[in-house]
C-alpha cells in the first residue's frame, strides 16, 4: 500500500511520500540521465505578429516565415452588426482591414469600435475570393496583401498541411 511500511514484520505506520526536485524522476534520478540537468535557457519563442509584420516589410524576415507566424497569431478585425468581415472597397480590390493589436485597431476604428478576434489560419480559410487584407492601415509598417497574395498564402498553407 502506498504511504504505509511494506514489511509485513514491520509495525504498520504513515511513511510520507518524498519530496521531489524540479527535473527530478520519482527515483531521484535527475531528468534526461545522469547528472544532466534540464537547460537553463526555454527553446526561443517564434516572434510576435507585430515584429514578424515590421521584419517581413524591412526585408529581414522571408515570406514563408511571416505566413507561419501570421497563421497562428491572432488578429484583431472590425465587425459590424451583421457576421463576418468588413471590407474597405474604395481600393483597387476589396480588401479587410485587420490589426495586429487591440490598440492598433482602437487607432483606426475608435475607443467604442466592435470587433472579433480571429487567427490568421482562419483568416486564410475564412477570406472569401477576389479579397485582400491589409495589416496595421494606421501603422508605421503597414502591409497589404493583394487577392493573389491571398491566393498564394491559400497555396502554401495546402502544401504545408497536405504535403
Amino acid at each position: 500500500m502506498y504511504g504505509y511500511e511494506q514489511n509485513a514484520g514491520a509495525q504498520q505506520g504513515y511513511v510520507p511520500p518524498q519530496q521531489q526536485m524540479p527535473g527530478q524522476m520519482p527515483d531521484g534520478q535527475m531528468a534526461g540521465g545522469y547528472g544532466q540537468q534540464p537547460p537553463l535557457y526555454p527553446e526561443p519563442s517564434p516572434p510576435s505578429l507585430p515584429d514578424a509584420v515590421r521584419a517581413f516589410t524591412t526585408g529581414a524576415m522571408a515570406a514563408e516565415d511571416f505566413q507561419q507566424v501570421f497563421a497562428t497569431s491572432k488578429v484583431y478585425c472590425p465587425r459590424g452588426d451583421n457576421p463576418g468581415f468588413l471590407a474597405l472597397h474604395n481600393t483597387q480590390q476589396p480588401v479587410i482591414p485587420m490589426f495586429t493589436s487591440l490598440k492598433e485597431l482602437r487607432r483606426y476604428a475608435g475607443k467604442e469600435s466592435k470587433y472579433f478576434v480571429i487567427t490568421g489560419a482562419e483568416v486564410i480559410d475564412l477570406l472569401p475570393t477576389g479579397y485582400g487584407f491589409v495589416i496595421d492601415m494606421e501603422g508605421k509598417h503597414r502591409m497589404v496583401f493583394d487577392a493573389k497574395a491571398v491566393e498564394q498564402m491559400v497555396d502554401f498553407a495546402m502544401r504545408r498541411m497536405y504535403g
